[in-house]
């Protein structure tokens, strides 16, 4: 699909492990199903709960268009054409602010850290599935729980 930089399932295998720091907002540590990338994600619980072992999709993409074209980033309530949101619960907006990379061994390591108006994410794991991330890019988290 053109536009979408990530893409899989996750568990939640933990939720504020270190203590909950704030009422509405709850960190999640995560891990993919298919590419075994570890994900760390901040989401407002207040308006989008998750619980322990939930499941959810999550993709990673540079538009909400359909047919991959650049947006920029707005919300327009005239554009009436469908949108890669329609399908998803939860989507948030942000900025890949820094990527690090771990080139000691045999496997190459990547994690790729966003913003989302302060809530954070990383996603770290083979580099090779992180590759069309850039730094000071913009990005579109999409989430929808998966019912068991």
């Amino acid at each position: 699909m053109a536009g979408v930089l990530f893409e899989d399932i996750f568990d939640v295998k933990d939720i504020d492990p270190d203590g909950k720091k704030f009422d509405r907002v709850s960190r999640l540590f995560c891990e993919s199903e298919s590419f075994k990338m570890d994900l760390i994600l901040d989401v407002n619980t207040q308006i989008y709960p998750v619980d322990l072992g939930d499941k959810f999709r999550m993709v990673l993409a540079t538009t909400l268009r359909e047919d991959g074209a650049p947006d920029d980033g707005e919300f327009n309530p005239t554009d009436t054409g469908p949108s890669r949101a329609d399908s998803f619960e939860y989507v948030m907006y942000g900025k890949v602010y820094r990527i690090e990379g771990d080139e000691s061994g045999p496997d190459t390591r990547l994690a790729a850290y966003v913003s989302y108006g302060g809530l954070l994410m990383r996603l770290q794991g083979d580099a090779n599935n992180l590759h069309g991330f850039e730094a000071d890019s913009h990005v579109y988290l999409l989430m929808k729980k998966l019912a068991f």
